[in-house]
């Protein structure tokens, strides 16, 4: 089944508890929860006192996007803030197999993300230490933006891998997803599709819910 990992980000910090129930209550399979610290990314957004707040508010998965320049340093922070998969960025560490295993021994799952404009070449070398790939389909740092269709063969491209090398790494999508783009997303390869704006902004979150996790997977071919 399709995974949907409503993105933390898009919530109403006015309510967010009341949001973080609602996306329960719809039939969200994990939360995303981005971190930006204003270097590697230009924005910044919450650190580890949220997480666990919202660990307090939810028994559901805990999807930590870590947009650090120095994501080690805070592994274990988030880890004890009740993160339960931790994703950091190939751009920031192009040979990360050290920090994968070490987040594996820390027991968390370990995931590895890339931009729109990185390859999917550069990381699948590192996807067989990999429990998560997090293919952005937007330039992290804020909400709300457009869908890259470009994306589409970055996904395609780590799902071949993945199944032709039958590695149980689960990928991951986020960036301008919605109901009306979510089969093209799926069909490239995706097993879980972060929604942001799309789900918050939404007062039929829990039929967005309903109509990801029915959808299926058709083997097309995605072009350059």
């Amino acid at each position: 089944m399709i995974k949907l990992a409503p993105s933390v980000l898009g919530a109403d910090f006015s309510r967010l508890g009341e949001d973080i129930k609602s996306a329960d209550s719809a039939g969200a399979d994990w939360l995303h929860l981005d971190i930006m610290d204003g270097h590697f990314v230009p924005n910044i957004s919450f650190g580890p006192s949220i997480v666990k707040t919202i660990n307090k508010l939810s028994d559901t998965y805990l999807d930590v996007h870590l947009m650090l320049s120095e994501p080690e340093m805070y592994f274990e922070p988030f880890i004890d803030a009740g993160a339960d998969a931790i994703t950091f960025h190939i751009e920031i560490h192009p040979d990360p197999t050290d920090l994968l295993l070490r987040l594996k021994n820390m027991g968390v799952a370990a995931g590895l993300s890339l931009n729109p404009d990185t390859s999917a070449e550069r990381v699948l070398p590192f996807l067989k230490h990999c429990d998560l790939l997090l293919v952005m389909s937007v330039f992290p740092g804020f909400g709300g933006q457009s869908f890259i269709e470009s994306a589409l063969k970055s996904v395609s491209t780590a799902r071949k891998y993945i199944d032709d090398n039958n590695l149980s790494t689960l990928v991951s999508v986020d960036g301008g997803i919605n109901p009306d783009n979510a089969q093209r997303v799926v069909d490239a390869g995706a097993d879980i599709l972060v929604m942001g704006s799309s789900f918050f902004k939404s007062k039929e979150r829990k039929e967005i819910a309903d109509k990801v996790h029915i959808l299926k997977r058709n083997n097309i071919n995605i072009k350059e």
